[in-house]
Order: structure tokens, then sequence, then C-alpha cells
């Protein structure tokens, strides 16, 4: 070694193992491109959960890849047909990336979790990916409590190796316990040189702002907090900035705050941030898996463990106040969401919508791996690795080490849903190192802004105006429906007692910017 790159780490093992053997052993995130030179091939790959993109395409007789989309529509000159899956999946339900398919028809991403072997002579087709892993859904069942001891000895060498920099490092505070946790993890291994940030608040509605400051307080640490702004229209003043580095629309006002804390991580030189995200979906975190675990037991014939687990839930205090109908109803069996059939337009009119309920026959277990695969994970690393990198800062993620990953997935949803409690495991194995109000906090709230309130008010005026119109291209393109989205505004403006989600119109001004972004590489 001439170094201490992972880098040349990685293409020493390659050299050595060569890629099945080598692609078990990483514990991280990529997204790379191997050449084989004398063999005459060319190795795509992509890390277990996609946290790094890379994207590919043939045209012309030539594949293209690329770590950015619009690298790619640069390399493939040709003019492509808007995606009606991806687009639908978006509007209907807030996600991207929930399959190997992108906006445009006919550029694809490397599935996560596999590789792809290119021969360098013949081109022009794109291989099956071969996988190296797949999260397990089953596994021998522990003790709770040695669960809990393998939970902590896991996550704080999660952390421990997600420290490694020779460049500042900082963890990204929301008050919430994920957050809480990695950055006591931090403090209890006495590292140096690491410094935490917050985005705060000054609406008590949704400010973590006590929170947070409970922790730095129980940890002594000094926190930088990013105060979100208060005017909204300054928020969506980044939105075209935020939209064009995404390489795809967004679903909420929020992400913009995401990307100006990013951009105050790099300010006060911050090149490595750690960030919990992922946690709520292999511990339970959500309010939707208390549904799904209840669900669940019905279903197996234990109507009385099901009554049993919603009381200790509701005794508690946790979760179960917080269920909100226009955020729930997409998790129906039998039920689109409110408004969806009437404002989709003719490009969407055969898309049937995805099931993000628990299916039939399906394990609490099952549906956490498709949280990982298809459904919010994707989106959530999508957003957060694009908004880093666009301040040339790297997110890491401690929660989604694949060792962590395979321990508490495969885990009784009982174990982790435990008496009236979410995430059972994290809270008691990491209670030593935070105050009990963190630890044991009854709501979970995670950043918000009030954005129900904005559209109603400030914003209104400019999403009439500017987005509203029958010229817009989301409805010129016929993706969606103008009479029914003006309907649908109306009562969202006028019945704020009517369950409408407010990111149905969030959505629409991010897509319409999206749209114009694009609009040179899109067929009419």
């Amino acid at each position: 070694f001439a170094g201490h790159s992972d880098t040349e780490v990685l293409l020493h093992a390659l050299e050595h193992w060569g890629i099945d053997r080598t692609l078990p052993l990483l514990n991280g995130m990529w997204a790379f491109a191997w050449a084989d030179v004398r063999g005459g091939r060319v190795f795509l790959s992509r890390d277990r959960c996609g946290e790094k993109p890379l994207y590919v395409a043939s045209a012309g007789g030539r594949t293209s890849f690329a770590s950015d989309l619009r690298a790619i529509l640069q390399l493939v000159q040709n003019r492509r047909a808007l995606n009606p899956r991806a687009l639908a999946d978006f509007l209907n339900l807030g996600l991207l990336d929930t399959s190997t398919q992108t906006m445009f028809e006919g550029i694809e991403q490397i599935p996560a979790g596999t590789f792809m072997m290119f021969d360098a002579v013949t081109v022009g087709t794109i291989p099956t990916a071969q996988r190296f892993w797949t999260c397990p859904v089953e596994a021998p069942t522990l003790p709770l409590q040695d669960l809990i001891d393998h939970c902590r000895e896991l996550f704080m060498d999660s952390v421990r190796i997600r420290l490694r920099s020779d460049v500042p490092v900082g963890v990204l505070l929301s008050g919430g316990l994920d957050s809480s946790c990695i950055a006591a993890a931090a403090r209890a291994m006495d590292h140096r040189n690491i410094e935490m940030l917050s985005l705060v608040s000054d609406d008590p509605k949704v400010s973590e702002r006590q929170h947070i400051d409970a922790v730095a307080r129980h940890l002594d640490v000094k926190v930088h907090q990013v105060q979100l702004p208060s005017d909204p229209l300054v928020l969506l003043s980044h939105l075209t900035d935020l939209v064009d580095c995404m390489g795809a629309p967004v679903t909420s006002l929020s992400n913009v705050a995401h990307w100006m804390l990013m951009r105050e991580a790099r300010a006060k030189g911050m090149t490595v941030v750690l960030s919990g995200q992922g946690g709520d979906e292999i511990l339970c975190g959500y309010r939707k898996y208390l549904a799904f675990h209840v669900q669940q037991l019905v279903r197996s014939g234990r109507p009385l463990a099901a009554a049993k687990t919603a009381w200790g839930f509701l005794r508690n205090g946790t979760v179960v106040r917080q269920f909100k109908l226009e955020e729930s109803a997409r998790y129906l069996p039998f039920s689109s969401r409110l408004g969806w059939n009437d404002r989709r337009g003719p490009l969407l009119r055969n898309e049937t919508s995805r099931r993000v309920g628990l299916l039939p026959n399906e394990t609490i277990q099952q549906r956490l791996r498709r949280d990982l695969t298809e459904l919010s994970v994707p989106t959530l690393t999508h957003f957060e690795d694009r908004s880093s990198m666009f301040h040339s800062t790297e997110i890491r993620l401690p929660f989604l080490d694949h060792r962590i990953i395979e321990l508490l997935v495969p885990a009784p949803a009982d174990q982790k849903l435990h008496s009236g409690w979410t995430k059972y495991p994290l809270r008691a194995a990491m209670e030593r190192n935070l105050p009990p109000s963190i630890t044991w906090r009854r709501d979970k709230q995670g950043f918000s802004s009030p954005e129900a309130h904005w559209m109603r008010t400030v914003l209104r005026q400019q999403f009439e105006e500017r987005f509203l119109r029958a010229d817009s291209e989301v409805f010129v393109r016929g993706i969606l429906d103008f009479e029914g989205v003006r309907r649908l505004w109306r009562d969202f403006c006028e019945r704020p007692n009517r369950a409408v989600w407010v990111r149905d119109f969030v959505q629409l001004m991010s897509l319409e910017i999206w749209l114009g972004l694009n609009k040179r590489h899109l067929s009419d």
C-alpha cells in the first residue's frame, strides 16, 4: 500500500480476491466502476442499500454510466419519454427510486446490492445484475436481552468505523432518538474532532429545540443551531436549486430546509456528517408499523394479542395519538388516497397504485425489507446523498450497516414494538448514555415545517399564479388533470378538516420545476 485511502484498499481487494469475494466483505456505501483491462471487462457495483447512485443507459450502440442523472442526459443525447410508473409513485406516494427505473424511459439504476459485468468489446446491451446481498427476513430468535446487548455492540462499532476521518466530523442532531444515539455513541468514544448541527424553528408546534438542548447538556457538547427561515418564500426561492441538484422533484419544503442545513455544515467545515436515517425502518419506528403488527396478529388468529399490543401503546401515550388520516390513507388496503383518481391526467390513467400497506401473507419482516429496498429508504437516501454532495459534504448512515440490518430486520416484531414502545432494543441498549426524556420520549416528530398553513396563506397566491395554470407542463403533458387538481386545491384551502395532503401541492410545484429544467431532454 502506498497510502491509506479506501479506494486503494478496494482496488487491491478486487485484484486479489475478485469482485465475487470482495463485495460481501465491504461495509459501507459505494458506487464504483472497475475496469479489468487485462480481462476486457468493466464492472459496475452499488452498495447494499443503494446509498450511492449509479445510472446506466444504452443508445446508439454504446453504454453510458454515471453517478449523476444529468451526466447521463449529456452523454445520451436523444430525447427521452417520461416514465409513467415513476411519476405515479412520486405523485401518489411521495416516493422516488421504488425500482431501478427513473423518471426517464430507458435510463436505469444499477440495483442496490448488485454488480454488473460489461464486455468492453461487445457493447450496447445492459446485462443482468448479479446480486451479492439480500436483506434477510428470517433468523434464529434471540432472547430479548441478548438482542439488546448485541444491538448495542454492533451500533457502537458501526458509529466507530464511520467516525474514521482526517477531516472534521459532524452529527446531525434532530432531538429524536436515532440521531441522539449516534451523538451519544460518538461522545462515549471520546471522539475529539466532532461537532453537532441542528435545524431549529421558532414555531412551537414543530420545534425540537428543547430536546436538542437536553441532549447537548447531557453529553456536554456544543450544538450549532441553524434557524429555519420564518418566511416560507425564502424556502420556495431555493426550490429550483434543490430540484436541480436532486435530479428529481421533491416532496416537501422540509427538504429545502435540510438542503440549507447541508450548506451550513459545509460553511462550518464539516465535510463528513453522520445521520440517523434508516433507524425507523429496521426498528419499527414509524406509526404504520404498529398498525401492521396489530393487523398481522389479527390475521394470524390472535385478536387478544392484537388488543393487548394496541392497549399497551394507548396506555403509554406513544404513537397512536399521532395518526393522521391524510398521511395514513395510502396504507389502507381498501382505498387509494383521496383525490388521486380525480387528479390523474391521461398519461397516468392506466397506472395502478403501488400497494404500500401490509400485503396478504406478508410478515412485518418482509414489509421492513420493502421499506429498505423499494419504499422509504431509497427515497430518503436519494435526497440526503444529493443534498450533501451538492455542498461537498459526505453523509454516513450508521443504522444502514449491514450487520445491524441483519440482526434487527429478522427479529420478531414484538421485540421491537415492546411494552408500548417503538424501537425498544435501541432504547434499552442506549439508555445509559442518554437522558430519560430522550430515551423514553413518547412522541415522535422528526423535523417538519408548517407547510399546510403556509400553503393556505403566504404561498397561496404564488401557487395559484405560478403553478395552478392550465398551461403548466404537468397539465399540458397529461400528467395531472387541471380541473381535478383545482377542485382538490379548493377543498384544501376552504375545508381544512378534510383529509387532503399538503404534499400533493408541494410535489406539483417541484415536478413543474423539474419538467422545466429538463424540457430539452424530454420528447414532446
